[in-house]
């Protein structure tokens, strides 16, 4: 079912900010260690409310936006340092995760009868892309704009033949929108010379009290999902589709995540780390996810062209050093990943993500915002 876009509750919230002139300011973020420079892009819009990005791992790393009160907090887990993102400190943070998300079984696929290996940086799989050059890892280009919504980046980046073993040229690009509503849009578009797997997330992690202030366990979550893909003992998709009713990993209402996280049947994620099938199906944009802190009243929508969505509970955060020296500790923030279904490749009852030259991938993701 098509959910229909509510936009009133948004106007409230950028009353509750104040207006001002929308700009982008651009700074240096430091040198990678082969010397390419690294930048920092600060949007703001007409209310106030304010996105940062980095064009290592085309990455959003501070998303400042208010709460009942009015009053703004950072709700994304980021850093002050380039040094502090190349370390092993950065679990993900708000990168651009590709070519594939998520994992893939025995780091391989076969496509059009070839088998094609790859990192296996996750166990025996491969996650997010890769270990020496996935996208979360390498500096994209960047160009901004003022548009009718906000003001946009674009990121962009061109992964050559054979890159993490993946075949085909791809040309990636990312649209940020901070509109005047107080949304942040993601657009993504690619096209291939040869057939390859395509499957882009955003991995930025949320706290809607605010980075580095305790964990998630109070936010309360609604997925738009009745069902979901159960997994291995290495966090591989069995292929089954099952019904999320009776377990607890039922989220079809609003749900405190601390009430079930640690039940025996989320083993072996130690917690939620789970991909749920959207009954909307993808195709048009509609709403995925409702996250809402009672304690600030700052609520987030989650809207997306995708058929399935990750929930990961912060499992393995560690407690690093974040943004302003606040502390990221276990379960200090949570992600919500549209995206196709992990393993995709190699399961062949689930959605395709092979893209084959003269066609271009598509999506859309939208994080709304606003307090109830």
């Amino acid at each position: 079912m098509t959910h229909t876009i509510r936009l009133a509750p948004l106007l409230s919230l950028a009353l509750l900010v104040g207006c001002s002139s929308t700009h982008i300011e651009r700074a240096s973020f430091g040198t990678m260690p082969d010397g390419t420079a690294v930048e920092s892009y600060t949007l703001t819009n007409a209310n106030g409310v304010r996105a940062k990005f980095i064009t290592y791992g085309a990455a959003l790393a501070e998303l400042h936006v208010p709460d009942r009160d009015g009053q703004l907090a950072n709700v994304t887990l980021g850093f002050d340092t380039l040094e502090q993102y190349l370390s092993t400190d950065n679990q993900h943070y708000g990168c651009t995760v590709g070519r594939v998300c998520n994992r893939i079984a025995n780091a391989q696929f076969t496509l059009d009868g070839k088998v094609y290996k790859l990192a296996a940086n996750n166990g025996p799989n491969c996650l997010h892309g890769g270990e020496e050059r996935p996208f979360d890892e390498v500096v994209w280009h960047a160009t901004t704009t003022q548009t009718a919504d906000g003001p946009a980046i674009t990121f962009s980046y061109s992964s050559p033949d054979g890159e993490e073993g993946f075949p085909g040229n791809m040309h990636t690009e990312v649209i940020y929108t901070l509109t005047n509503n107080n949304d942040l849009r993601i657009e993504y578009a690619a096209t291939v010379d040869k057939p390859c797997p395509v499957n882009l997330t955003n991995h930025a992690y949320w706290n809607l009290a605010g980075a580095g202030s305790g964990t998630i366990l109070d936010h309360e979550l609604t997925l738009r999902a009745s069902r979901f893909t159960p997994v291995n003992d290495v966090l591989i998709p069995t292929g089954e589709i099952k019904p999320v009713a009776g377990t607890p990993v039922d989220f079809t209402s609003a749900t405190r995540i601390g009430d079930r996280i640690d039940e025996p049947s989320n083993k072996p994620t130690k917690g939620y780390d789970h991909n749920f099938v959207l009954d909307a199906q993808g195709g048009e944009v509609t709403q995925a996810a409702i996250l809402r802190d009672p304690k600030s009243g700052r609520v987030m929508e989650v809207w997306t062209t995708e058929p399935g969505i990750q929930f990961y509970s912060g499992n393995f955060l560690k407690g690093v050093k974040g943004k302003s020296g606040k502390t990221y500790v276990h379960r200090g923030a949570l992600c919500l990943e549209t995206q196709h279904f992990p393993d995709s490749p190699n399961q062949t009852a689930f959605p395709s993500i092979t893209l084959r030259p003269g066609l271009t991938y598509r999506q859309t993701t939208v994080y709304r915002f606003s307090v109830d």
